[in-house]
């Protein structure tokens, strides 16, 4: 990765962590994206002392709020004409219903629209460096998911837990990286999501006993933010994903989608109302 420019999202913790690391200890020019400056700074520091690379940038801001990934994406404009991996791996899972400044669902805003919009704002820079890639963490949760148009906010639908809220917003990952694929194919930007298994990681520390017992009950069988972080840092640095482009990755193979996430219509229909969502 010497001599290439990455840029991951959600790097203070878990998957995002891990994939930091990989791509600081092969020698990326590498710049994290993350909310709390503290932790990103503590990270930044911990990573050029572990692996001699001094070209690690943290770039700090809210990714819920479109405000602030504009920003992130030009203050990184600012410093970098190039642009070889972006990994957009933040996101989160949360027990209530919040909207954001922007007048968004949490999580639609922040699990779909943060990936749409960063990536719409740093794809000249993408197309303007020979093999770009993206890599989308998404999650097999996106076979609960159904896009259900007139309501995506759930401004009338129960939102319950915000299990279903979730699984929508993975289900937009996928297809989300499906037509990236399609519209940048000519650009040489290949995008692929990736399934990276049920994480034990901090994901969802902030959410109510509901879900923290769930987690209680599931970690036997999670698999640990190295595992996981596996396909997501294989699509982005290894030569044998280089050729793949719009596919849904586990474990390091090409894996089917739901049916849902192979609809090509609602593909297209989401990226045309997510240009709206975002003032396109």
């Amino acid at each position: 990765m010497e001599g290439m420019t990455c840029l991951v999202t959600g790097a203070t913790s878990g998957i995002g962590e891990i994939t930091a690391q990989a791509l600081a200890q092969a020698g990326a020019d590498l710049f994290l994206v993350a909310r709390n400056a503290d932790k990103a700074k503590a990270l930044v520091d911990r990573l050029k002392a572990q692996t001699g690379n001094d070209r690690i940038t943290a770039l700090i801001g809210d990714l819920s709020r479109q405000a602030d990934v504009r920003r992130v994406a030009a203050e990184f404009k600012a410093q970098r004409d190039r642009l070889d991996r972006l990994v957009n791996n933040a996101g989160g899972a949360f027990t209530e219903r919040k909207v954001t400044d922007d007048g968004f669902e949490y999580t639609w805003a922040l699990n779909h629209l943060a990936y749409f919009l960063l990536t719409l704002e740093l794809q000249p820079l993408l197309a303007a460096t020979p093999g770009a890639r993206v890599v989308c963490t998404a999650s097999d949760a996106h076979k609960g998911g159904k896009l259900v148009w007139d309501d995506l906010q759930y401004e009338r639908r129960r939102y319950g837990t915000g299990t279903l809220a979730y699984c929508q917003s993975k289900l937009a990952n996928v297809l989300f990286a499906r037509e990236a694929a399609r519209r940048f194919a000519e650009d040489g930007i290949t995008v692929n999501s990736v399934h990276p298994g049920y994480v034990a990681s901090g994901f969802a520390l902030n959410n109510g006993p509901v879900v923290k017992f769930g987690q209680w009950l599931g970690k036997p069988f999670a698999r640990s933010p190295e595992k996981g972080a596996e396909t997501v840092i294989w699509a982005t640095v290894d030569p044998g994903a280089a050729t793949l482009n719009g596919e849904y990755l586990m474990d390091k193979k090409v894996r089917r989608p739901s049916a849902r996430g192979r609809d090509d219509e609602a593909a297209a229909r989401l990226w045309e109302l997510s240009l709206t969502q975002v003032g396109g």
